[in-house]
C-alpha cells in the first residue's frame, strides 16, 4: 500500500469515532454485507462515517492490508478495528456491540 492510501485510511480511523469502510454509502450500500452492518449501526442510532471503498482500488485493497482482514465491510470504533459483517452481527445480536459503543463513550443520535 502506498503512503498516501495509508495516511487516508489512518485519518478516517483517527477522525471518526465510528468508521465503516463499506461498498457503497450508508444511503446506497452496494453489497448486502455492507448494508447489514450499516443498518445495525442505524438501528443503534450511532453517528458513524461510511467510507465507500469502491471509489478507489487502492483504498479497497489498502483497507484489507491496513487491518490484515480480507473482507469488506470493516468497522473501527475509536481507532480500534472491531471486525467485519459476521463479527459485528454476532456482537449486535448478543448486545456486545452496544456495550462496546457505550464503554467507549460513543455519541448516539438524539
Amino acid at each position: 500500500m502506498d503512503d498516501q492510501t495509508k495516511k487516508l485510511i489512518q485519518s478516517h480511523v483517527d477522525i471518526n469515532e465510528v468508521c465503516l469502510f463499506m461498498k457503497g454509502t450508508p444511503d446506497a450500500p452496494q453489497c448486502g454485507f455492507s448494508m447489514a452492518v450499516s443498518n445495525m449501526l442505524k438501528i443503534l442510532e450511532v453517528n458513524y462515517k461510511g467510507i465507500n471503498v469502491l471509489e478507489s482500488e487502492s483504498l479497497r485493497d489498502g483497507i484489507k492490508e491496513f487491518s490484515d482482514w480480507p473482507t469488506i465491510p470493516q468497522v473501527y470504533i475509536k481507532g480500534e478495528f472491531v471486525g467485519g459483517c459476521d463479527i459485528v452481527k454476532e456482537m449486535y445480536e448478543n448486545g456486545e456491540l452496544k456495550k462496546v459503543l457505550e464503554n467507549k463513550s460513543i455519541n448516539f443520535k438524539k
